[in-house]
């Protein structure tokens, strides 16, 4: 429990003060959000530090420092649409938080009061980060993105690594590179489309009964078919050149490409993890030991095929 109370503790404090660091750097009507959320904030901090008798922890350890500092850096860059995107994004890790801290004290004596501060938690800042502009964290553009961008990069990867090992050419490894990744990239928009296109086609059926039966029908706008097929098939083909780019640039082993490939699907990882509310070292973790197997497996196939068929490039 002292473990769990301490990472709460610190990721409060964490909130507090970035959005402090924001206000620095947000335009004007975001600056009155971040000034009321700024005072929701300081009561949270020092709620959570009486019940858990930690007054004296009010320092950020190392890695949220450097957290801290990075949003703060891209914020700068990207301005108002980033600061609203990382609002989000820490209402959705707080409610993750403060559902696993409910589940601890739900059943204890303090189970109403903890109640109490959870729901001022997620009903006022709910209100405060969405209630001036419209979401921008929206989970189908989400996963669309990094679907395609995280499914190009793994699988070309492994492609390359089974082409290294069958060819041994780079410019054989390259021609058979880009064809896998052209097709993938438009086998994947064509899913896609498909999908998304099915999904409008049984939401509408769903609200042609419900009107039939006299049931109000709330307005959903679900994402464009060609909107989803487009975001889908570029975010593949993005996530494919980044193991393909070091061979075009003349590589001529695998070390480059897997160098390359790891530092974005490490970025990657960390943007979704950040995005969804999930752990990122868990994410990422994950995330490497799929790529990692599948290097390893079309290495060993590519090895396979070149011994049994002989191939010679």
């Amino acid at each position: 429990m002292s473990e769990l109370a301490r990472q709460l503790v610190l990721d409060e404090i964490f909130d507090l003060s970035l959005y402090r660091a924001l206000r620095g750097v947000a335009p004007e009507p975001q600056r009155d959000i971040l000034d009321q959320l700024i005072v929701v904030e300081t009561q949270h901090v020092a709620y959570w530090q009486r019940f858990f008798s930690l007054e004296t922890l009010t320092t950020l350890d190392l890695g949220r420092r450097l957290k801290l500092r990075f949003i703060e850096a891209v914020c700068r860059l990207f301005g108002a649409a980033a600061i609203q995107v990382v609002l989000e994004a820490i209402e959705v890790h707080g409610v993750r938080k403060f559902l696993r801290v409910w589940k601890r004290f739900k059943d204890d004596p303090l189970g109403g009061a903890v109640r109490g501060i959870l729901e001022d938690e997620f009903k006022h800042e709910d209100m405060l980060v969405t209630g001036a502009a419209e979401r921008r964290i929206n989970p189908e553009k989400v996963r669309n993105v990094f679907l395609g961008l995280n499914d190009g990069l793994v699988e070309i990867l492994g492609a390359v690594s089974g082409f290294f090992a069958a060819f041994g050419n780079p410019i054989a490894v390259l021609a058979a590179g880009l064809t896998v990744a052209v097709a993938g990239a438009l086998s994947m928009a064509a899913g896609a489309y498909i999908a998304t296109g099915s999904e409008a086609e049984v939401r509408s059926t769903e609200q042609e009964r419900r009107r039939f039966l006299g049931v109000p029908v709330a307005a959903e706008a679900g994402e464009s078919p060609v909107a989803s097929a487009l975001v889908v098939g570029t975010g593949y083909m993005a996530g494919a050149l980044v193991p393909l780019a070091p061979v075009l640039f003349g590589s001529r082993s695998m070390l480059p490409t897997i160098v390359a490939a790891g530092v974005v699907l490490v970025a990657v990882s960390a943007i979704v993890a950040f995005l969804s509310g999930m752990d990122v070292r868990r994410r990422i973790a994950l995330n490497a030991a799929v790529t990692g197997i599948a290097v390893v497996v079309t290495y060993a196939i590519g090895l396979a095929a070149k011994a049994v068929l002989g191939i010679s490039v």
